[in-house]
């Protein structure tokens, strides 16, 4: 099974946090590429168990995500612009 998913990075002091919004999961690292590596192992390893336990079809399913003819699983949106902004109060 494949999930195409969404990642936010940011930068926290020293650390780099990896974010998936679509399933809730965050991970983090030293580096982007370490902060990268780790969300990926955790939403694998969540995924994994999930699976094991036959709760996955229905978890990404309530996460908002489709499974297409290609037995990849991802939204119908497209992630266009992740930009900061400032609101005035």
């Amino acid at each position: 099974m494949q999930v195409r998913l969404t990642e936010e990075i940011w930068k926290e002091g020293n650390m780099y946090v990896s974010y998936c919004p679509e399933l809730d999961m965050a991970a983090c690292g030293a580096t982007v590429s370490q902060s990268k590596d780790n969300l990926v192992e955790v939403i694998g390893i969540n995924l994994e168990e999930m699976q094991k336990q036959g709760t996955a079809q229905t978890y990404l399913h309530e996460a908002g995500l489709l499974e297409s003819g290609d037995a990849v699983w991802g939204t119908n949106r497209e992630l266009v612009a992740f930009d900061p902004i400032e609101v005035s109060l």
